[in-house]
């Protein structure tokens, strides 16, 4: 569950080319969840390879990071490491919903119902190890750098913006800005029109940019006021108050001095205690765990080169596609990353 922070949030639509010579700190295992749950077959069966081997990722991984670099992205993926003590509730409801999701799957499925296989399917969506084993190898094939975070990839992605090593994040999360990533690209994994799960209508998924700045100027708060809202609503880590919508989070951060005020207004206005310490929840948002930097080591990441002969070891002979298709999109990524390279570009802008 991300924080539902989008009606509060500042952001404008933007395209790939408005991130033309920026680097992306990408959310591996946001991106992941949604390439495998949407790159799939009609009654929800992800791509497999003749052995049995999920490769939805990897098409995903493979087209989508080649188009970002094509129009001058440079995308570093990061991976989350040991979850927070904090999220062991979160996982585990999680993994209850995943397995109910999939029993109804199998069910629909045998029932004949296609449309309600798939929308099953894509909830029961998991990033198995090997499926991110996979992914980095993919990656490192591509030359295309990836950071294991120590805890939470987010966290990681949040501390490279916030110390200017990258541009943006890269995730589908709000909770990215409670960890004070300055900017959200929103969308960058998939685009297009899609279909609305059980209905008959399309929506257009575009690129976005979510501003943390722009957005605690408009609403008047600080950081530890939008955490505050952002507990209230509900994260990954904690529940959130039963009937406090974003305006009201918002109007009672903005009328509080502290966490107590905050704290001692839930449970005499709403009866509402959190379940887990709301001062080592606010502490998570603003020390996250993070690997420390320097500069010239993410600089020295952008420098890594791709390999056409491992690309087509490991996509056409270890997991089957097509080798004529793949080719041509590794000769692309190869000849815009050349061509970056003589131009002296190769160590874009964050």
């Amino acid at each position: 569950m991300s924080v539902d922070l989008s009606k509060l949030v500042q952001k404008r639509k933007i395209t790939l080319d408005d991130l033309r010579g920026r680097t992306i700190a990408i959310d591996a295992y946001n991106v992941l969840y949604q390439f495998l749950s949407i790159i799939r077959q009609p009654d929800g069966t992800p791509l497999m390879d003749s052995k049995g081997s999920v490769t939805s990722h990897l098409s995903g991984l493979f087209y989508r990071s080649i188009e970002m670099i094509d129009h001058g992205v440079t995308p570093i993926y990061v991976f989350d490491g040991i979850p927070s003590m904090l999220k062991q509730k979160t996982i585990q409801a999680r993994m209850q919903r995943r397995e109910k999701a999939y029993e109804d799957w199998q069910k629909a499925v045998k029932e004949g119902k296609e449309e309600e296989a798939k929308t099953y399917a894509q909830q029961a969506t998991r990033v198995t190890k090997a499926i991110v084993a996979d992914s980095k190898e993919l990656l490192d094939c591509m030359g295309i750098s990836y950071i294991s975070a120590p805890s939470e990839g987010e966290a990681q992605a949040s501390y490279l913006c916030k110390e200017g090593m990258v541009y943006a994040v890269g995730s589908q999360d709000y909770d990215t800005l409670l960890l004070g990533a300055d900017r959200i690209v929103r969308n960058m994994a998939i685009t297009g029109r899609r279909k609305l799960p059980r209905k008959n209508i399309y929506v257009s998924v575009e690129t976005e940019l979510a501003s943390l700045s722009d957005t605690l100027a408009f609403n008047s708060i600080n950081q530890k006021q939008l955490i505050w809202v952002g507990m209230m609503l509900g994260t990954d880590f904690n529940i959130g108050v039963k009937g406090v919508g974003p305006k009201t989070a918002l109007k009672i951060a903005k009328a509080s001095k502290s966490l107590e005020e905050v704290t001692d207004y839930l449970k005499e206005k709403y009866q509402f205690t959190f379940e887990v310490s709301p001062t080592e929840l606010e502490d998570m948002f603003m020390k996250p765990e993070v690997k420390e930097f320097a500069r010239d080591e993410i600089d020295r990441m952008k420098e890594i080169r791709p390999s056409k002969d491992r690309i087509m070891r490991f996509m056409c002979g270890a997991h089957e596609f097509s080798e004529e298709r793949i080719g041509k999109y590794a000769d692309k990524m190869i000849g815009v990353t050349s061509e970056a390279k003589q131009s002296g570009i190769g160590k874009w802008m964050s």
